[in-house]
């Protein structure tokens, strides 16, 4: 199969190309490297299997031109910043909306049908249905990067329905495991590395989240990329929760640290920030998709991997 992955220098697109790769696909991946680091695929440029092109996707052309000649198009390029989304208001809306639908119409213009597309479990906000299933109110959005990618699903839909692609939409969750560079567990890592004696948490630690490891994430996609629906929404993530404040315990005691941890008050550490993420995955596990890791595992594994490849926490800001 000939798989288009856009984002796949990136943390999860990377996983998934080398997957494929493994698998006997043929893979093109278009990045701006922006997030995305190169290294991550050194391994396969030089063959056969995979053709990367830096450019980015904001531009209609760079869009029209590369996608051709694919059988599915996993959309995974987005900005994901969730946290500083305010200063740079227009990113989302360029990044996850604007390129979705460069992709969309060079899909169109070139009769490609399927489509695998990386949405958020941020899209439900504060909901009070937990575990919370596809069929929970999107409406209202408390970040920018949230209400870019429902707009991002509402266009896809639109498509779907006109008959232009056959769609899967993903919801994930915090995804964890090699190639990680953004998000709390990072975050952490980064501070403690810097300093062991000392860790700001933001928030008051006791926010409720939900962490699938990548391996999980990738088997989930690849199972989806012959299947076509007119259009599928599945939640992604794991049949538990955690605290901040028990990954806090695990990042300390797999790197061996023990730090005085400082906490704000509030059940949010910023604007946009969700302090209960439990999705409920029925519905992509009735397909047979099982997640493997555990989210302890995945948080330790994180740190392990951040720790022997240290190069990455003086890399991403």
């Amino acid at each position: 199969m000939k798989v288009l992955v856009t984002g796949g220098a990136g943390f999860i697109g990377s996983n998934l190309v080398l997957s494929l790769i493994h698998n006997g696909h043929t893979v093109t991946v278009i990045d701006n490297l922006s997030t995305g680091f190169r290294r991550h695929l050194s391994e396969f440029e030089s063959t056969g299997a995979l053709h990367l092109i830096v450019g980015d996707l904001r531009n209609a052309e760079c869009a029209l031109k590369e996608v051709s000649n694919v059988d599915v198009v996993v959309h995974l390029a987005a900005n994901a910043d969730i946290r500083f989304g305010w200063n740079h208001p227009r990113e989302d809306t360029q990044q996850n909306l604007i390129v979705t639908q460069n992709v969309l119409e060079a899909m169109r213009c070139n009769n490609v049908k399927r489509l695998v597309f990386a949405s958020t479990g941020s899209v439900y906000n504060n909901t009070a249905i937990i575990p919370t299933p596809e069929t929970s109110a999107t409406s209202r959005q408390h970040s920018l990067y949230g209400a870019s990618k429902i707009a991002a699903e509402a266009l896809i839909s639109a498509y779907a329905e006109a008959g232009y692609v056959q769609a899967t939409i993903f919801r994930l969750v915090s995804v964890l495991g090699p190639h990680y560079s953004h998000g709390h567990v990072f975050d952490f890592v980064k501070q403690l590395h810097n300093n062991p004696k000392e860790l700001l948490v933001l928030g008051n630690g006791n926010q409720r989240k939900s962490y699938i490891h990548v391996v999980d994430c990738v088997s989930a996609i690849e199972s989806c990329l012959e299947v076509s629906p007119t259009f599928q929404v599945y939640n992604l993530g794991i049949d538990d929760y955690c605290t901040i404040r028990d990954s806090a315990n695990w990042i300390t005691s797999e790197m061996g640290v023990s730090p005085s941890i400082n906490t704000g008050t509030d059940d949010f550490g910023w604007v946009g920030d969700l302090p209960f993420v439990y999705l409920d995955t029925s519905s992509i596990r009735s397909t047979g998709w099982r997640t493997t890791k555990t989210i302890e595992q995945s948080v330790r594994a994180t740190v392990r991997w951040l720790l022997e490849h240290d190069w990455i926490l003086s890399e991403r800001n």
